[in-house]
């Protein structure tokens, strides 16, 4: 079983109606896992502190969050990325998102005293936040201050990014820590913001060969990404030898999803899952923290976050949705919702050439893998 953290406070982190970051997405998630038949027991966490915030971000940046917060203007925001379309800013934002970072950081803080194995984050995963600045819908790293929290106290971590777009943030928080190995596997930057995430991006100085970036075609299908994260990841965390997963479980790599244009299902997100519990069995002892982030389908993002709930929680995953969950959620977001968890209709996998994108796939993952190569041995 996993501990669920969530809180009512995460939905103060609302960017906008118009906004894709909804905090719409893990109430549809959770109302389905209620529908299904499941009690769902939270932990709700305290807001990080300015304190913890501090040990990723700068006292000047986190002071402009402060100051925007209060309302007070600032001339240079933009600079910082904050007031952005991509990261707007309203009264409260910083203490809305050090609840977001407060999950995190309760999660970490479970696993690092030995009161939990799997801890599900249902929430956070703003993994774009930089040390100096705000990006990509992510105002504070909370990954990278839970991560921080886990190396302080002894625990090596390997971190997995599944979310679509490359993890910047932590990897930048973390290129040269060599107790931490950041994994991202993401469409390739040369299509998708943030525009980083080339597989010559392996770290610095003690970090080197620990950075590891797998860049994916657009359109990959779930049979590709399977295939090649299991030729990568498997491997690259025995390597490692790490004490703990952390996982940036964004669904935002599903094929409905309006902001990219990788094509993952419903059922390949169930196997991603499986496998990295998989991991974490065999070399953290069980040990993983896992956190949303992207997803900007509703409707896909309330299906695949069920599965993860579910499958972290043993519990099984049924075929039909209830009729009464799908019409309330149609009647209040327009449309019709999926009458099943798992896509019944997968429109990529009719592709011509997705033979010829997962070849590319693969001569990509074996560059990497051959890069890697001395760093492991």
């Amino acid at each position: 079983m996993a501990e669920l953290i969530y809180g009512p406070s995460y939905r103060a982190y609302d960017l906008g109606p118009e906004h894709p970051f909804s905090p719409e997405r893990q109430e549809m998630a959770l109302d389905l896992v209620a529908a299904l038949g499941h009690t769902v027991q939270r932990i709700e966490p305290e807001p990080a502190t300015r304190e913890e915030i501090l040990t990723v971000h700068d006292e000047g940046y986190v002071r402009a969050v402060e100051a925007l917060s209060a309302g007070e203007p600032l001339d240079d925001a933009a600079a910082l990325g904050l007031g952005t379309p991509d990261t707007p800013v309203f009264p409260g934002i910083d203490l809305a998102v050090r609840s977001l970072v407060g999950g995190t950081l309760t999660g970490a803080r479970l696993v690092s005293e030995g009161r939990a194995t799997r801890v599900l984050q249902f929430g956070g995963g703003l993994h774009h936040a930089h040390p100096a600045s705000a990006s990509g819908f992510c105002v504070y790293n909370d990954l990278a201050v839970a991560i921080k929290h886990l190396t302080a106290n002894g625990l090596w971590v390997s971190y997995i990014d599944i979310d679509v777009h490359h993890g910047d943030g932590v990897q930048a928080a973390f290129y040269k820590d060599d107790k931490v190995q950041t994994i991202s596997l993401h469409e390739s930057g040369q299509y998708l913001f943030p525009g980083t995430g080339a597989i010559h991006e392996l770290g610095d100085g003690m970090g080197r060969g620990l950075k590891i970036n797998l860049p994916l075609e657009p359109f990959t299908d779930a049979q590709s990404y399977l295939e090649v994260f299991e030729m990568l990841v498997p491997r690259a965390v025995e390597a490692f030898g790490p004490h703990v997963l952390v996982v940036q479980a964004g669904a935002d790599a599903h094929f409905d999803d309006p902001l990219a244009d990788l094509a993952l299902t419903t059922q390949a997100y169930e196997k991603l899952y499986r496998r990295i519990l998989d991991l974490a069995d065999q070399f953290t002892e069980g040990r993983v923290l896992v956190t949303l982030g992207g997803g900007y389908s509703l409707h896909a993002a309330a299906r695949v976050w069920t599965i993860l709930y579910l499958v972290m929680n043993d519990l099984p995953v049924p075929g039909a949705i209830p009729k009464a969950w799908a019409a309330k959620w149609a009647e209040r977001l327009g449309g019709k919702t999926a009458a099943t968890l798992h896509d019944a209709d997968p429109p990529y996998e009719r592709l011509p050439n997705r033979d010829e994108i997962a070849q590319r796939n693969q001569v990509v993952a074996k560059r990497l893998i051959d890069a890697l190569m001395p760093y492991w041995f």
